[in-house]
């Protein structure tokens, strides 16, 4: 994966404003954290070549946090001091508190984070060691961090997908059961529909606890179907006043892109203008291909498959609607009405690349899996390039 910091001022901007500098020693101290929910290991490295020492191991409380960093000031007599702790479950609460008591801190990338291959013992004194020794000598690469509308809006598109995928279980554990007793719904029709369900009702068995459980499975489907249909109203009472707006409406211009999928992309990705290129995006998102050379031979592994996840997937389905020639939908015009002219013309531009790359990729016989994402690839782009030229209209 591609180091997305190259200058300083991308730097600044990934640790929110924060002017984060390892070559020169602007730091008195250098802590590493090893983050759980309820304790915090603690290591500390002076500027220099002496080796980083364990301090403590604190309960992972606000008022120890504020204890821990009256004795660094103490012992340092400095306020200058760099603190870093690895991006796990534990979310950004440290980092926003270290940040109100001003102090910079780094969110580490976990993946990114230099190992010796022969180091066979992991421990917590351990992990802040390394964590202090790292920081000290520049080897950390750090994540950007949302800021608290940014984790909101994140929190409900995941919790949105979350929903779905209760949902799609529980219609797959309906349809297994009613499969398991001889009946099916005829692959030509829609399922879900007020006709499916009606057919569902219809269905008996011999013993009345089959007839419970076939009416239980029905209730839970609707029940998360509904749940879907509820957070799906919140987030778009949520876009109404969301300071990114204006982008969503214009990336819904895009085929394969609806409001829905504008807001996951935005939320987990942010603001895209740290990215000097199309090329560190989709290396960032792990959509470039691996690579494992060694002299004379090389040899290519797929993508990458690294970065973000949920961004990746929905990115890999919007893909999927370029297989159709490229034209103007009535339904493609309805949706774009929000769009600003600059962002039409870029969407009709990627409607007929994108396209056409479906079409040729899938001629020379490649496999759909393959194309989808090739075109997924080249999709980022032109959501970079409508990014750039819609996100200074929507932050200030």
């Amino acid at each position: 994966m591609e180091k997305i910091i190259t200058n300083r001022e991308r730097d600044v901007e990934r640790h929110g404003g924060l002017q984060i500098d390892h070559q020169t020693d602007v730091y008195d101290l250098y802590v590493g954290m090893d983050v759980h929910k309820a304790t915090i290991a603690v290591a500390t490295a002076l500027p220099g070549r002496e080796s980083a020492q364990f301090r403590s191991q604190i309960s992972n409380t606000p008022k120890s946090v504020e204890k821990l960093i009256y004795k660094l000031r103490q012992d340092t007599g400095s306020n200058r001091i760099l603190f870093c702790y690895e991006a796990g479950p534990c979310g950004y609460v440290l980092y926003h508190q270290l940040q109100s008591l001003e102090h910079d801190c780094m969110v580490i990338a976990p993946s990114l984070i230099p190992r010796k291959p022969g180091d066979r013992i992991k421990t917590d004194r351990r992990d802040a060691i390394k964590l202090a020794t790292s920081l000290r000598s520049g080897d950390l690469t750090a994540i950007w961090v949302p800021d608290d509308d940014q984790e909101s809006m994140r929190d409900l598109t995941r919790a949105r997908d979350d929903m779905k995928c209760q949902e799609r279980k529980a219609r797959q554990q309906l349809n297994a059961f009613v499969l398991r007793h001889g009946y099916h719904w005829p692959g030509n029709r829609t399922r879900w529909t007020k006709t499916h369900f009606n057919w569902l009702e219809t269905i008996t068995f011999e013993h009345p606890w089959q007839q419970i459980v076939l009416q239980e499975y029905v209730d839970a489907v609707k029940a998360a179907t509904q749940r879907v249909s509820g957070i799906t109203e919140q987030m778009m009472k949520a876009l109404s006043e969301w300071s990114l707006l204006p982008v969503v409406n214009s990336l819904v211009a895009l085929r394969g892109i609806n409001k829905i999928t504008a807001m996951v992309i935005l939320a987990e990705l942010g603001d895209l203008r740290r990215f000097d290129s199309p090329k560190q995006l989709m290396a960032y998102l792990g959509l470039v291909p691996g690579e494992h050379s060694s002299g004379s031979s090389r040899r290519q592994r797929g993508i990458t498959r690294t970065g973000n996840t949920h961004a990746r997937r929905i990115l890999i389905e919007s893909a999927w609607c370029y297989r159709f020639p490229a034209r103007q939908t009535m339904y493609m015009k309805r949706k774009s009405i929000g769009a600003s002219n600059q962002a039409k013309q870029i969407a009709w531009k990627a409607q007929k690349r994108l396209c056409g790359r479906y079409r040729d990729l899938s001629r020379s016989g490649k496999d759909m899996r393959v194309v989808c994402v090739a075109v997924a690839r080249e999709l980022l782009g032109f959501i970079w390039d409508i990014t750039r030229i819609e996100m200074p209209k929507a932050v200030v």
